[in-house]
């Protein structure tokens, strides 16, 4: 209780909801004036939203952000991020101090300019660009359904996502709504903060959507309220809880409410001037010092944070008497199976008894036959190719409308949306989720799997019709730079196997990376089975290895990958035959050679006086290996439309065109 004097009488002044909301405001204009960098506007708009969510609404535990069953929030508009970081402060989130909030957008701080998952407690996901916070959050909504389905009340929570008008506008945002809407999750809901403002001015001129309807055209149930009005947005949550339906609650505010001169107006998106910091202060009766809260607000909002105390204590007894107990404990923990190893190594045996022509789109789905069936945790899909992709294997039985008892989702046409769904599933924890499409078409998911590989999430995209080796669909579907463009994004390991071995032992490496995203590209075509002898370890692993020494001195090492390394082997085996020693590495990923020691990397690349890389994609990213001097077969340009045999020939990756150019250097 404040003290207050009115007619020289002393009287108790309880706590307002506006006095909590306003706590919220001060702290983010404070900070964002202080940096001279950020955004105001949205904590200032959507702070009645935001407190009525932790007050009344949220079931989280800020001693432990993290604790499994929480409910998830996610702010899709991550520009707002002082939101977050103000609500951290005062519920009293593990780390989040006042010297972080007073540090905002500094250098090694917690606050910085948008949420980064992995670097600030609380923060359930990485948002930036507009659109993939709801996109993501769909996967957490699905995860959440999932799990329930397979392991009842130990996961049974909701998730929450605020997005504004910019959110909405981003393509990925349709791809996102559509599937949760056809999927029937009911547990999401989606407060959309509808301040009509964007950078450009009013939201009039570029979008006159009525969202509303657009939402429940996608199958949601969605109507509209006032943002500002604390008991319409508690009233609205209880509603969309009771939904069989996900929710959208579009709740009208004003950006930057409370700015003198601004409110309601673009300016108030970005920075904020010290006159406008006063200006508010006094329009909103705020007279408190910048960055003090008085002692009776902060104890109300503390009060609100210890409110989940008690529900996490009784989940974890409902864990500790639970019968599954040690496979969700196992599951959410992100442990393997102990006899994964074990089993890979069996069927390695197998197909090095037995070796034969496949293409690792098919091998990929022996692998999942073989892989899937052990690790119940692995969750796969398809972006509407599921007949080409090959990744629903018996194991994976498919989700539908209201049916989550599965392991394969469909995903639609909506490659974006099915890459940031992925990255959802995997933050929420207790899947290993997989997405799938052509290769061709990470252009369409890449701006997921940048974000997958920043916050290092345990997602594996498969990715089918790796090259030209696709054949007749022509150069629109023939992945030429892709290769070099996906290398080149840190903390992501791009696989391209050679065959059925090394599409195993991918599948194995990319499950144990658990804090880094793999794609694994894989053929169309069949290809010769390179590996025909057994061998324990795990060669992918090291990204590189000889698959085959030469007869007597290196003269010419032929470096390749996929579909190549059959290339390279013809080649071996022509110019051996003219005498001219030749060894073969295997590069099935590039990323995890780079990460071996400098031994085993000058080892592998060797001293032979011609070097030559073979792949059939640009040369960008191979002269770290072959020298800017080494030969390279491979793409200067896009591909064309006709048998994959032909391509090959016709664009001079062949066996016959290794030969010529080595024995050209050698006479040089």
């Amino acid at each position: 209780m404040r003290v207050s004097r009115k007619d020289k009488t002393l009287m108790a002044v309880p706590v307002s909801h506006n006095d909590m909301a306003n706590a919220i405001r001060a702290l983010s204009m404070d900070a964002v004036a202080k940096a001279k960098s950020g955004h105001a506007g949205l904590p200032l708009g959507a702070a009645d939203i935001a407190t009525v969510l932790y007050r009344d609404v949220l079931n989280f535990d800020p001693a432990h952000p993290h604790w499994f069953n929480r409910d998830r929030f996610v702010l899709s508009g991550g520009h707002g991020s002082m939101l977050l970081y103000s609500i951290f402060y005062l519920t009293g989130t593990k780390g989040m101090t006042l010297d972080e909030i007073k540090n905002f957008r500094q250098l090694n701080s917690l606050t910085p300019g948008h949420p980064e998952y992995h670097h600030t407690q609380g923060i359930e996901t990485t948002t930036g660009p507009l659109g993939q916070g709801l996109a993501t959050a769909v996967g957490m909504a699905l995860g959440e359904r999932m799990m329930n389905a397979q392991f009842g009340e130990l996961c049974n929570h909701y998730t929450y996502v605020l997005c504004g008008d910019g959110d909405l506008m981003e393509g990925v945002s349709q791809e996102a709504i559509a599937i949760a809407g056809h999927l029937g999750l009911n547990k999401m809901i989606v407060i959309y903060d509808h301040n009509s403002i964007t950078i450009d001015g009013p939201l009039g001129v570029a979008d006159s959507v009525d969202q509303v309807a657009r939402f429940k055209a996608c199958g949601w149930n969605s109507f509209a309220i006032d943002g500002h009005d604390p008991k319409a947005i508690l009233k609205a949550i209880k509603r969309a809880q009771k939904s069989d339906k996900p929710t959208m609650i579009s709740a009208k505010t004003v950006i930057g409410f409370g700015e003198p001169t601004n409110a309601g107006t673009a300016k108030a998106h970005g920075e904020i001037t010290d006159a406008e910091v006063a200006g508010t202060r006094a329009k909103l009766g705020w007279t408190h010092p910048a960055f003090e809260i008085p002692a009776d607000i902060l104890a109300k909002w503390r009060t609100a944070g210890n409110k989940g105390k008690r529900a996490h204590k009784a989940w974890k007894q409902t864990l500790n008497a639970s019968p599954v107990k040690e496979e969700f404990s196992r599951r959410i923990a992100g442990v393997l199976p102990a006899n994964l190893a074990a089993v890979v190594a069996e069927a390695k045996k197998k197909l090095a008894s037995d070796p034969t022509e496949m293409a690792t789109r098919k091998a990929g789905e022996a692998a999942l036959k073989l892989l899937a069936p052990l690790v119940p945790e692995l969750v796969t899909g398809s972006a509407d190719l599921t007949g080409s992709n090959n990744t629903k294997v018996e194991a994976t039985k498919e989700i539908n409308t209201g049916n989550f008892n599965g392991r394969y989702v469909h995903w639609g046409v909506r490659e974006f949306g099915m890459a940031a769904a992925c990255n959802g599933l995997s933050l929420h924890g207790g899947i290993v989720a997989s997405g799938a499409t052509f290769m061709v078409f990470t252009d369409y998911a890449r701006p997921a799997i940048r974000l997958s590989a920043l916050m290092g999430t345990h997602v594996i995209h498969a990715m089918t019709h790796d090259s030209i080796g696709l054949g007749e669909d022509g150069p629109t579907h023939q992945p030429v730079e892709h290769l070099a463009s996906l290398r080149a994004i840190p903390n992501l390991l791009v696989f391209r196997p050679a065959d059925q071995t090394e599409t195993l032992e991918a599948w194995e490496v990319a499950l144990r990376h658990k804090k880094t995203p793999s794609i694994l590209a894989l053929s169309r075509q069949n290809l010769p089975q390179a590996r025909t002898s057994y061998t324990e370890e795990n060669l992918v692993a090291k990204g590189a290895y000889e698959l085959r020494p030469a007869t007597g001195k290196a003269q010419v090492s032929l470096y390749a990958t996929g579909s190549e390394v059959g290339i390279a082997l013809a080649a071996r085996a022509a110019l051996e035959a003219k005498g001219i020693g030749t060894r073969i590495v295997s590069v099935p990923c590039m990323d995890l050679f780079e990460q071996q020691s400098e031994s085993y990397r000058k080892d592998v690349i060797g001293s032979a006086s011609v070097k030559v890389g073979i792949e059939a994609a640009i040369r960008q990213g191979w002269d770290w290996i072959i020298g800017d001097r080494g030969i390279f077969i491979g793409m200067t340009g896009f591909g064309a439309s006709a048998p994959a045999k032909d391509l090959f020939k016709h664009f001079g990756i062949t066996a016959e065109a290794v030969v010529t150019a080595v024995e050209k250097r050698l006479q040089a």
